[in-house]
């Protein structure tokens, strides 16, 4: 084989090896969901959104719960047995309230145990979706997030805020405008953050937190913990299975080089106290 061959051949290899790698990469996960779904005797659905790196121009492509991914799910949801378990692996940073109210109510008429698992983070949209659930599994350090709505690039309290705290002659059309938008948004959504649990936790109950959830009381990215989502009523479990751990790690972040983070797969084990 002469240099050019060699030359041509390492040129198809660089160009196949994504390739390769997201075939492989697709295979071992529809194995292990296959193995889930036996253990749990369940049906299992993901939806996992990473933030992906565009290696040549470097900018950040993020992705969320759009209407492809409500069609999806509820497709998903209507393909399986009234009788038959459903767990969901969640990973989002939210997303359209329609696509994410449109998931929760799929969920909530689902007849049989739907289970929401949360490995890493459930934020905005995603805490409306493991609200509708009848079990939310975290782990000691994942996250859930506040429901309140957001108009354009404004949180809609803030909104509500300005038009309470200013005279209405100093404030603009648009911002008068966004403001009635928003109060119509939160009245929705704390409607519907109210029919999500009320047959779960009662109706006062069911009120009392989703006006804590839609107050606007906290930033949009303020992380509930398992221990605080606990505190708040919402019934949490924290024994995560490592096979939904093993799972998520076959959905990698695009490859950054080099890594940001780091680690063997093994650690030393701990030191025994000696003996005095």
């Amino acid at each position: 084989m002469d240099l050019s061959s060699v030359f041509w051949f390492f040129i198809i290899v660089m160009t196949l090896q994504p390739m390769i790698r997201q075939r492989a990469q697709v295979y071992l996960r529809q194995k292990l969901i296959s193995e889930i779904q036996k253990t749990n005797n369940s049906r299992v659905i993901t939806m996992v959104h990473r933030q992906e790196s565009m290696q040549f121009f470097g900018f950040p492509v993020m992705r969320y719960i759009d209407m492809d991914d409500s069609e999806a799910v509820i497709r998903a949801i209507h393909q399986t047995d009234k009788n038959t378990p459903i767990d969901l692996i969640l990973h989002t940073p939210g997303g359209l309230v329609l696509a994410s109210l449109q998931i929760a109510n799929a969920i909530k008429q689902h007849k049989a145990r739907i289970t929401v698992y949360v490995p890493h983070m459930a934020m905005s949209g995603g805490t409306l979706i493991a609200l509708a659930a009848d079990h939310i599994v975290m782990c000691d350090h994942s996250v859930l997030g506040p429901i309140d709505p957001q108009i354009g690039r404004y949180p809609a309290a803030s909104l509500l805020k300005v038009v309470k705290d200013k005279p209405i002659a100093e404030i603009d059309d648009d911002t008068l405008i966004l403001a009635d938008m928003g109060t119509k948004a939160t009245a929705q959504v704390h409607k519907a953050c109210v029919d999500l649990l009320s047959d779960r936790m009662g109706a006062t109950e069911a009120e009392k937190l989703a006006q804590t959830m839609t107050s606007g009381q906290w930033t949009h990215d303020y992380p509930i913990t398992a221990t605080e989502a606990k505190r708040l009523g919402l019934r949490i479990n924290t024994q995560m299975p490592e096979s939904v751990l093993d799972l998520m790690a076959l959905y990698p972040q695009a490859m950054r080089n080099p890594p940001s983070v780091e680690y063997l797969s093994s650690a030393p084990e701990p030191a025994k106290p000696r003996k005095h």
